[in-house]
């Protein structure tokens, strides 16, 4: 029994010298001095990643931009035939002249600052009314026969507002009308229409298109701008 209480007692005195130990571990642990070191760390890593993430990679994706997409980089300008900047071809433009194409309806009237569609329901009668009467004006435009099947971007609006494009088939309506207005020739005039269709993106993503502005200043640059009636835009 001697023996056995002997052992306990000493088991005891080994665990208040271990209790002990990390009591002065922790209390060394949390010393001032352990404290500025730390935050020393904590203030270094910060300084670190700022000048990494605030200013190294975005001056490197900046200067990457304008390198590699120097025209995307600045807006995708376009310019006509004297230099002078027309527009971006990321944003339409409400083209009324006939001797034009024309591009989607926007709620907003192409405003960029403020991209939005209508936000009518599809069952909404101002929606539906709306559809109508631009489908309606598009045929008497072109002259085209109650019976024609239109491509569904002739009547709806652009969901941001500011679509640049419309689809090969609506440009195809187009095209005999600006002929006309212009007397140029409708095949020549069809061809530059054609070369003008751009494909799906990566063969697979959205749909073929005509970029109405890019057109227009093709036509223009092709066949001649016609001179802009008194007080039209």
């Amino acid at each position: 029994m001697s023996g056995v209480s002997q052992a306990t007692s000493d088991h005891a005195r080994e665990k208040l010298a271990g209790d002990g130990d990390v009591g002065t571990l922790v209390e060394s642990a949390v010393s001032p001095v352990s404290v500025l070191r730390q935050l020393g760390h904590g203030v270094a890593m910060t300084a670190v990643l700022l000048v990494l993430c605030g200013v190294i990679y975005p001056a490197a994706l900046y200067s990457l931009g304008h390198v590699a997409f120097a025209r995307q980089a600045n807006g995708s300008l376009l310019h006509d035939r004297t230099g002078r900047v027309v527009g971006s071809a990321l944003i339409g433009q409400p083209f009324t002249r006939p001797e034009y194409f024309q591009g989607r309806r926007s709620a907003t009237g192409n405003n960029a600052a403020n991209t939005s569609g209508s936000n009518l329901g599809p069952t909404n009668p101002a929606l539906i009314d709306s559809v109508r009467a631009a489908s309606a004006r598009f045929r008497t435009d072109n002259a085209l026969t109650d019976s024609l099947q239109l491509p569904s971007d002739v009547g709806t609006a652009s969901g941001s507002g500011i679509d640049p494009d419309i689809s090969p088939a609506n440009a195809r309506l187009q095209i005999a009308r600006v002929a006309r207005v212009r007397g140029i020739d409708a095949l020549a005039l069809r061809t530059l229409v054609e070369r003008h269709v751009q494909p799906r993106q990566l063969l697979v993503l959205g749909e073929p298109r005509v970029n109405v502005l890019q057109l227009n200043l093709a036509v223009d640059s092709a066949f001649g701008a016609l001179a802009a009636p008194h007080g039209s835009p």
